[in-house]
């Protein structure tokens, strides 16, 4: 573990959700298939945690037999999931420390972050800053960004919602998935 301060980085005190996925029974009726607490990542050098709580890997979703559900399970159990799953989503929490400062990346993705505890500052890569609070929306286009908690005292939540997209040109040059600055904490999607 590495320290945030002279403090040991112990990841986020905000609460692990209790994950439940529906299904079905053989009457047709909705049952609960499952209920459980995903684990965290931690990501002590960035002073952020990541919580996976739901893959799909392909759309549209298969949802018959549970296959979804067995295609999510293995993805998990396969230490492999990058940023972004290729030909699907992912939906997870990141949690970000007091006063942490983070690193510039893009993914190959289409994603919807919302705000769900404290305040974050989205950073673009022309200089400009978007300040955040509980609730606001940030539709993420395959940009290149960093996300910073301002508050020296509260952690921040925010829950993102990542789904794999076409290659992006903008005049003719390709945008590709760029994670150097940070490559320890990322796994490449390998979506280029």
């Amino acid at each position: 573990m590495s320290t945030t301060g002279n403090a040991e980085f112990h990841g986020s005190p905000l609460p692990i959700p209790t994950l439940h996925i529906t299904s079905h029974n053989a009457a047709s009726r909705a049952i609960i298939h499952s209920s459980e607490k995903p684990e965290a990542t931690l990501y002590p050098e960035h002073h952020f945690s990541a919580t996976t709580l739901y893959t799909t890997s392909a759309m549209p979703v298969d949802m018959n037999n549970n296959t979804d559900i067995k295609r999510h399970q293995a993805v998990v159990a396969g230490g492999k999931l990058g940023v972004v799953q290729p030909n699907g989503t992912i939906v997870r929490f990141a949690d970000f420390a007091p006063d942490s400062k983070g690193f510039s990346h893009r993914s190959q993705s289409l994603d919807y972050g919302v705000v769900l505890e404290g305040k974050v500052v989205l950073e673009l890569d022309d200089g400009s800053t978007t300040h955040m609070s509980r609730g606001d929306v940030a539709i993420q286009r395959a940009t290149m960004h960093a996300w910073h908690n301002p508050s020296k005292t509260e952690w921040a939540r925010v829950l993102f919602v990542l789904q794999d997209c076409e290659p992006v040109k903008v005049n003719g040059r390709s945008l590709k998935e760029d994670l150097s600055e940070a490559p320890e904490a990322l796994l490449s999607s390998g979506t280029d």
